[in-house]
């Protein structure tokens, strides 16, 4: 039932809905934190919960404004060991789910769809007991990461080096003749910096560094495929959820998975490319608080773009996807001639099929990054959601812009950027004339 109350003018009703732990004063302290935000709770209800059988769901129904709202469910997030808010709700109970605002809140994105250390049984590693002990290991590492803290290295046994070698050696055969410029021009960077090379395995730490100083990007160790949410939250953050452990030897050119081959070799030479950096994020920029046809969406944008793309380059096509870029197979037959390929537009790219265990069923072409990145911006305009978001590189956070404080803020921006330039060039003006 939903009572009716009188707001002031600059307040907004607002119905959080999260889980609680059955123990003596979780209630209490979860209140305090409303009481904290002087938060003014009109209804409240509680129900078991239909996700846990020891947790409940609480639903507070709230007279607040937006500055005390937005820190809000960052404070309910830390309080349990499950802590993440299954979401808000506007005054029209429609559902913008919880997302993170700033990037240690990546330490809640975990939601593994599958795979990790529990293998399917058409996995080609099921049947391993020592692979799916390894796998357990790799899994381990990633569950228990925090934001702040290094990648663990990790010692690779010779099978796994020697699957490395044979993927590395077919793919670096075929890149100078199908892979995108910008590719192309970091793989030598990637064998300087962070020893990409056939006999060895890169650390993540040190691909993590390379990134952060390149294109501002970091590197995220995980177990499995993540759902779309919470990896395109990472992007949002400039944060590559990465995976560790590599495809199982008895098939080294087929992987049903991510695997360390398809993550260093596919994506992560155009994650250094700063224009490409952009473009992922914001693809993650534009699923935070989207609803979950929104976040389908763009997942599969994604996937048929940064997965799955082509480019022309100099009268020809070339791949950019790092799905194609770590797959010999599917590189040729994207490039054959033979395949189906449209241009690309997210109107239409996002209700295409995307196919998983066999060749796409068509490709999508763009002409350059930034012309992707342009139809991507109109593309998530349409996307309803009753705030937009702005990231701070400074402290790695993101705004919600929902009033006209939060608004003005990004606007004053461009103008400082502008000063900044025409201080610049005014400086550079003088100094060639005293020369």
């Amino acid at each position: 039932e939903r009572k009716h109350f009188k707001r002031k003018k600059s307040h907004i009703g607002a119905t959080i809905l999260f889980s609680l732990k059955n123990e003596v004063g979780g209630l209490v302290k979860a209140l305090g934190t409303f009481q904290e935000k002087h938060l003014n709770l009109v209804h409240i209800e509680s129900r078991k919960s239909k996700r846990r059988n020891s947790d409940f769901e609480i639903l507070v129904h709230c007279d607040s404004d937006h500055h005390q709202l937005r820190e809000l469910t960052r404070l309910l997030a830390h309080l349990w060991k499950h802590p993440r808010p299954f979401g808000i709700f506007d005054e029209g109970l429609r559902a913008i789910p919880w997302f993170p605002k700033k990037i240690s809140d990546l330490d809640l994105c975990k939601q593994v769809l599958m795979y990790g250390s529990d293998l399917d049984a058409d996995h080609p590693g099921f049947k391993d007991s020592i692979y799916r002990k390894r796998r357990s290991y790799f899994a381990d590492l990633a569950r228990s990461y925090k934001h702040g803290e290094q990648i663990p290295r990790v010692d690779y046994t010779p099978e796994e080096v020697q699957t490395w070698s044979r993927v590395f050696r077919e793919l670096h055969q075929l890149y100078p003749g199908h892979a995108c410029k910008e590719f192309l021009d970091n793989l030598p960077l990637l064998a300087q910096h962070c020893n990409y090379k056939e006999d060895n395995i890169p650390q993540l730490e040190d691909v993590s560094r390379f990134l952060k100083g390149r294109s501002g990007f970091s590197i995220r160790p995980v177990s499995g495929y993540l759902t779309p949410r919470d990896f395109l939250a990472g992007l949002a953050f400039r944060v590559f959820h990465c995976t560790q452990y590599i495809r199982h030897s008895s098939d080294p050119y087929y992987t049903p998975e991510p695997d360390v081959c398809h993550e260093l070799l596919g994506h992560v030479p155009l994650l250094a490319e700063p224009s490409f950096a952009q473009f992922s994020q914001e693809m993650g920029l534009a699923s935070l608080g989207a609803d979950d046809d929104a976040v389908r969406k763009l997942a599969t944008c994604y996937f048929f773009t940064v997965e799955f793309g082509l480019c022309e380059q100099d009268g020809r096509l070339r791949a950019y996807g790092a799905g194609l870029l770590s797959s010999a197979g599917e590189l040729k037959h994207a490039l054959s001639g033979e395949a189906r390929v449209r241009p690309f537009d997210p109107r239409l790219t996002c209700d295409e099929e995307c196919v998983i265990t066999a060749f796409q069923n068509v490709y999508f072409v763009t002409q350059t990054f930034d012309d992707a990145k342009n139809k991507m911006r109109e593309f998530a305009k349409r996307i309803g959601r009753p705030f937009s978001v702005r990231y701070d590189a400074s402290t790695q956070s993101v705004d919600v812009l929902q009033d006209g404080g939060g608004i003005r803020t990004p606007v004053q921006d461009p103008r400082r950027q502008v000063d900044e330039v025409d201080d610049a060039l005014n400086r550079l003006a003088r100094h060639s004339a005293a020369v």
